[in-house]
Parts: structure tokens; sequence; C-alpha cells
């Protein structure tokens, strides 16, 4: 059997990520193998890494060309541009993606574009489509500065929400307001959006007092979205307030269930479009050839920047 190099776990290099040769991917029926061109980072796959046992493989977006199609017949075909999604191991020079998890790319959208839509455009999609219409309610997106609440930020506002961001650093605000944000909260505190709700819906990534204190600020019958604790997973609240304000209610999303009710193809395709007529715009920080995983995965986590990482496949 041929190898490929992909990224995967080695404990013993700095950063515990490095490229490796590898077996060539074996697909199943419904499988068509990718020629990836371009890859995302998400800190969530990048956190696993930091534990994770020697030679696992992380990578959940990534970007290509279909280099073998389907045997069973779903699915693009041979030399059409994609986008897709892997539970794990996307970054290798070839992988085997299901065709419910593969879109077809508009001509005019790039692979590094693409390769930031499968995580964090997805999640933000579907996150928003627990609150039903929009059209003219408040939205409060936390951690808004993400990758996340960028395209958040962007699909709410497209969607007619009167759209809050709440971020921790000053010097994210113009950002967040080119995204499409209509009002900023800034700090550790979410207490003054108070001033812009009550919410109809709140996407809730940081947890700790934020999320207690947003568990305060819905309207009746609405809901918070969480989908990360990255300030903290211990929660105070006032509970009364809470079930005194009526039908509120507090989701855990896992976009890996999500994609057990629709297909990632679905979304994707959605995204994908929305990139192509201009109405969605993937904020790209940082692009580097994806030798420089290890460096570029410790940016992420230290939060170097705002936005989106994306790295080139290279031969």
């Amino acid at each position: 059997m041929s190898n490929i190099r992909a990224v995967v776990v080695d404990p013993n290099v700095s950063g515990r990520l490095a490229l490796r040769e590898v077996d060539a991917p074996t697909p199943a029926a419904n499988e068509a193998v990718i020629r990836v061109a371009a890859i995302s980072l998400n800190r969530g796959e990048i956190r696993r890494s930091t534990t994770a046992e020697a030679l696992w493989r992380p990578g959940w977006d990534l970007a290509g060309t279909v280099e073998t199609p389907a045997a069973d017949g779903s699915g693009p075909a041979q030399g059409t541009r994609v986008v897709g999604f892997l539970r794990s191991g996307a970054w290798g020079e070839l992988v085997s993606v299901p065709t419910h998890s593969l879109a077809e790319l508009p001509p005019s959208v790039s692979f590094a574009q693409a390769a930031t839509l499968p995580v964090a455009g997805l999640t933000a999609y579907h996150a928003l489509l627990k609150g039903g219409s929009l059209l003219g309610r408040p939205v409060l997106i936390t951690g808004a500065s993400g990758g996340v609440g960028n395209f958040a930020i962007q699909l709410a506002r497209l969607s007619g929400a009167q759209v809050v961001a709440h971020i921790r650093r000053p010097e994210y605000e113009a950002f967040v307001k080119d995204a499409g944000a209509r009002s900023v909260v800034i700090g550790e505190d979410v207490s003054a959006a108070s001033e812009y709700g009550p919410y109809h819906l709140i996407l809730e990534s940081v947890g700790g007092n934020v999320l207690g204190t947003a568990l305060g600020l819905l309207a009746p019958d609405g809901a918070i979205i969480l989908f990360g604790t990255s300030g903290g997973n211990e929660v105070t609240f006032n509970a009364q307030r809470f079930y005194g304000t009526g039908g509120a209610s507090l989701y855990g999303f896992i976009l890996f269930h999500e994609l057990q009710r629709e297909s990632a193809a679905v979304g994707l395709k959605r995204l994908a479009n929305l990139v192509q007529s201009g109405q969605l715009r993937p904020h790209i920080d940082l692009e580097a050839d994806w030798t420089q995983i290890a460096e570029v995965a410790q940016k992420l986590l230290d939060r170097g920047f705002p936005g989106k990482a994306v790295l080139h496949v290279t031969n």
C-alpha cells in the first residue's frame, strides 16, 4: 500500500503536531477520495491534540479536489472542487470523505475560503436555526471575535436580526462591527448587554459568569444555544429569574449531533453559495504552509488572532 503525508500527534516534538507518512486511504463505497488543498484549524481539535495518544490524526475542515469518486455513484465526479467535513483525520494529502459530508464549490470560492466553512460555518448556521425566524429580533452572540462568532454575526444579520456582539478585548470592536454587529459589549462581564435585550436567541460559547448572566437576559420563550465554555465550566445563575421568564431554555449544542439530522453537505452548499454571492465573507487572519501546523496551532490556542487560520497542503 502506498503512503501519504498527514498531520499526526507526535508527543516527542514541540507542539505535539507533525507531518508523518501514513497509509493512503481505503475508501468505503459511499466515500470519495479527496486530494486536499487547504485545511482550517479549530480550537476543539487542537485542544484534544494536546492530550491525544501518539499517531492520532486530528482534522475536521478540508477543501480540495475529488481524486476518486465514490464507488456507489453518489457524490461529485472526479476533478470536482469540494469542501468537506470529517470527524477526524481531515489533515492529509489524500482523505476519504463520505459523500453526505461533501459539497461542490462554486467557481469563485477559493479553497482557503471553503476550508473555513465546515466547523465554524456549520456551527453558526445550525445554532441560528434553533431561533427560527430572526427577523427584527435581538440576538446576542458571545465570544463574537472567534471563527464561529464572525460567521454567526454575518448570518444573523442576513436573517434580519438585531445583532449584539460580546467580546472580551476592545481591539476587536471594529472587527465585529464590520461583520454586522449593531451593538458591542466589551469586557469579562456581559451584563451591559441587558440594555439591548431581552433576547430571543443567545449564542453562547464562554460559560462561567458570562453564561450565568446570559441566562437572565432571555425574553419569554427565548433560548440560549451553548456550544462552548472557554471561560469556565462552573456556572452560578439566578434560577428564579430564569424560570420566571417563562418558556426560556438552555440548549446543549454539539455539531456532530446536529449533523445527524441534516447532512453536512446541505449546510456546506448553502454557506458556499453565500460566499459566492458575496453575502458571507470568511475572515482569514493567518495563512501558512501546513508544515507550520504546530506553530499555527499554538497561536490559535493563545488567542493570537481573531477569525480563522488556514493552512495550504503542499506536495
